[in-house]
């Protein structure tokens, strides 16, 4: 695999300040390499990044925690895909959502909640227990999908979603400094919110018990974490469409046509990986620590998966 093309974009979007930093990681087989370009804050004050830093990863939480044990669950057998959610969860309303199409974004759940941001912890959740569904079940990528996904794990097992996951994923992969926020010696993530604050408005309200974001990792624990999938067999099995409606979903993965698995975050993250192949890019950046301009940052983002993939 040759990467210097995707460095040499790197350090040009950090020249350009679309990061202060990242850490990137290249997966090829048993060859792992490991880099750290840039700093880790640019405001208040400029700051060293150094490597093994704690990143809040947003949404690729989704997959490394609600999904992977989600995943696990399905590969077993100990879980039914077509299985309504309020029969899992029973402060659900709706009778029609399932989990396959919460785990494929396919759910038709309208997310809106009004003044959402008035809101504490149980006024959160029980707008999101009540949300409407649409019939419309094609791909509609939201945070409450997991959100209730996690839920139901809670409701399901009687424990806390953290110490689930940190039992059934983590500990599994040996990934000691992946746990939620908030969290101390993390790079700052926005210069306005204290380094370790969770970025993601949901999940600092949510906290332990947030299915979508709020986990923070390092690129150490998240190569762990591929080279776990990379070392199962059946996770093969994620490289078909999951979708009722041939939406092209794998399960909590995005899957793309060319093989690739991946995962994207808000604040600047994402894994992406190729199951068949064993290779895999691990990118964590604070892409928000200056500012939020999200559609710019989408088509660089996806310009660089692009380089990553030719790279391949």
């Amino acid at each position: 695999m040759d990467v210097r093309g995707v460095l040499a974009a790197i350090e040009e979007e950090i020249k350009l300040e679309t990061f202060p930093g990242c850490e990137f990681a290249v997966i090829d087989g048993e060859n792992v390499r490991q880099f750290c370009l840039g700093e880790a804050a640019i405001k208040p004050e400029r700051e060293v990044l150094r490597p093994g830093c704690l990143w809040d990863l947003a949404s690729v939480s989704k997959v490394v925690g609600v999904g992977t044990y989600l995943i696990n669950q399905v590969i077993v057998g100990d879980l039914v895909l077509d299985t309504p959610l309020k029969a899992l969860y029973s402060d659900w309303r709706e009778e029609t959502v399932t989990i396959r199409q919460l785990l494929t974004h396919t759910s038709g759940i309208d997310p809106f909640i009004p003044e959402r941001e008035k809101l504490g912890f149980d006024g959160l959740i029980t707008a999101m227990n009540h949300l409407s569904v649409k019939s419309d079940k094609r791909f509609h990528y939201t945070d409450v999908n997991f959100i209730l996904l996690g839920l139901m794990i809670e409701q399901q097992t009687g424990r806390n979603l953290s110490d689930v996951l940190q039992d059934a994923v983590f500990n599994r992969w040996n990934m000691q400094q992946t746990s939620f926020g908030p969290v101390v010696h993390a790079v700052p993530t926005d210069w306005r919110l204290a380094p370790g604050s969770v970025h993601d408005p949901k999940a600092r309200v949510l906290g332990i018990h947030c299915g979508s974001a709020g986990l923070f990792s390092t690129l150490s624990d998240l190569t762990g974490f591929v080279e776990g999938y990379f070392a199962t067999e059946s996770y093969l099995a994620l490289l078909k469409d999951w979708s009722a409606n041939g939406e092209r979903r794998s399960l909590a993965w995005a899957l793309r046509k060319d093989g690739w698995l991946v995962h994207t975050g808000y604040t600047g993250t994402f894994i992406l990986m190729n199951l068949r192949r064993q290779q895999a890019f691990i990118f964590l950046s604070n892409r928000v620590h200056l500012r939020d301009e999200r559609a710019q940052w989408i088509l660089r983002r996806d310009a660089l998966i692009e380089k990553m993939i030719t790279s391949a």
